[in-house]
């Protein structure tokens, strides 16, 4: 599976998300070859065929990012704060840059009170 680390060292949930990624990238390889060849080819209905098989690519693509999306939080956060945006995309993240500075600091970091419990 093209791993950089054990498998045995690795949760179910990692392994699927190696999965997802590993196809993402291998839909986007396809999507360039197809690319290249349809420009490539002086014969019309060849080129139509190449720009379908691209384009069914993509579909698997996108797919395979929203699997991913549903269960990577960071992720997801990412995806809905430049996805389907116009402003340029360096603009969109100081905005949001800005508006996480602007957030009012975490109070609870899931681990409960550091402080001894008082006495009654």
């Amino acid at each position: 599976m093209d791993l950089h680390e054990s498998a045995d060292s690795l949760s179910a949930a990692s392994l699927d998300a190696h999965r997802a990624i590993r196809s993402i990238m291998e839909e986007f390889e396809a999507v360039d070859w197809y690319q290249q060849r349809a420009e490539a080819t002086d014969d019309v209905e060849l080129r139509r065929v190449l720009e379908h098989n691209r384009d069914e690519e993509k579909e698997h693509a996108s797919m395979t990012i929203e699997w991913l999306r549903r269960h990577d939080p960071a992720l997801d956060r990412h995806l809905r704060t430049y996805l389907f945006t116009d402003a340029p995309i360096t603009e969109v993240e100081a905005r949001a840059e800005a508006q996480d500075a602007d957030a009012p600091p975490a109070t609870d970091l899931g681990i409960g009170s550091l402080r001894k419990e008082q006495e009654a």
